[in-house]
């Protein structure tokens, strides 16, 4: 497995244009390539809850690409649904590079997709030692090949959190398309 591991910090547009511009030509880019390539796409999702899946299956034409989709905001639906052990995650944290790295692998396991994300993290306050902002994504594929990014947003809102998280998740897809 080839881990690559990328910081994000709140701000700017590094994710690709704006959020509600940027998401859904970087949604049509993601499916076209993916479409090319002759894959299928899977997400497995926590804090996001089912917006990325949403976002790709807007578009006409999806089914081709778009496998299916986990959400999986609860611990329990984490373990049920992608095979992630209990253990683990409370040894590493629910939102950690370790359980994003298990969710993405999880989703490959759980479908016949060929590359898979899994988006993880505090999209608003949580506990008072968990950083508002904090997510980390996955990305898989077949090959083997496991990519990752941690972001920091900050404390920016739930909703702006969510956005950028799923831009940074097309443009990692994206990119393990390539």
């Amino acid at each position: 497995m080839e881990s690559e591991t990328g910081k994000s910090e709140a701000g700017g547009s590094e994710a690709g244009g704006s959020e509600a511009g940027g998401s859904a030509g970087r949604a049509r880019r993601v499916l076209e390539r993916a479409t090319e390539r002759g894959w299928s796409i899977v997400t497995a999702e926590s804090c996001t809850g089912g917006q990325l899946a949403s976002l790709l299956t807007d578009i006409e034409g999806a089914s081709g690409a778009f496998e299916r989709g986990f959400v999986v905001y609860s611990e329990v639906a984490k373990c049920e649904l992608l095979g992630l052990e209990q253990r683990r995650i409370t040894q590493c944290g629910v939102v950690s590079r370790e359980t994003a790295i298990a969710m993405a692998e999880g989703a490959l396991t759980h479908s016949h997709g060929d590359v898979a994300i899994g988006i993880t993290g505090f999209a608003g306050p949580a506990g008072p030692d968990d950083e508002p902002g904090l997510v980390h994504i996955a990305c898989a594929t077949r090959s083997g090949e496991t990519r990752h990014r941690e972001c920091h947003f900050g404390d920016i809102g739930r909703d702006p959190v969510r956005d950028r998280s799923v831009l940074i998740a097309l443009e990692m897809l994206d990119a393990a398309m390539e």
